[in-house]
């Protein structure tokens, strides 16, 4: 049975470097693996008015919901704003966790990739993101860390993935496999 797997990129950005990473990932996940990306884009700011019935719940939320429950595992790819994850991010990791009775992370599989302009590649959101869905009920994937910097010898003059970063996130996704099963 193939396993499908949920991938959040948490950068909207049209040509950014989490989507190149993102894409990468996903090409690299072998046979009997799916990947299946998880638009996080169009969704309003959690609140709790929504899951009490105050408000309509967001056609967005009920679909973003539905995509998280048929997954099997989870990549998230986070970009880092200000020394911390992006609201992006931030707000999908809410809403996949609310009603509080029905957390969509819990005992699901998950791994986290960063990358930002800065050296440090994106370390603290990738802890964040790491720290939120650990106290969530996921099960993080803690090594290899794949924390990349944009601007350091992970991509190219023209933007894209150098052959170094390519193998790396090949040994990435081989462990998350592992991982998985």
């Amino acid at each position: 049975m193939t396993k499908k797997i949920g991938i959040i990129q948490g950068s909207l950005r049209k040509n950014s470097f989490n989507k190149k990473i993102a894409e990468t990932i996903a090409e690299l996940l072998p046979q009997g693996y799916e990947a299946k990306f998880i638009e996080i884009g169009d969704l309003p700011l959690y609140n709790e008015d929504y899951d009490d019935g105050t408000l309509e719940i967001p056609a967005s939320y009920t679909r973003f919901r539905n995509d998280l429950e048929e997954s099997d595992a989870f990549i998230f790819i986070t970009p880092e704003y200000n020394r911390a994850m992006p609201a992006t991010i931030k707000n999908a990791i809410d809403v996949g966790s609310r009603p509080y009775t029905d957390v969509k992370w819990t005992g699901k599989k998950v791994a986290v990739a960063s990358s930002s302009l800065a050296m440090t590649g994106g370390l603290r959101a990738n802890y964040e993101v790491k720290t939120s869905l650990a106290f969530l009920g996921a099960n993080v994937l803690a090594q290899p860390e794949v924390i990349l910097s944009a601007i350091h010898d992970s991509f190219d003059e023209n933007g894209q993935l150098v052959d170094e970063t390519k193998a790396f996130l090949e040994g990435f996704v081989e462990n998350f496999v592992g991982f998985i099963e």
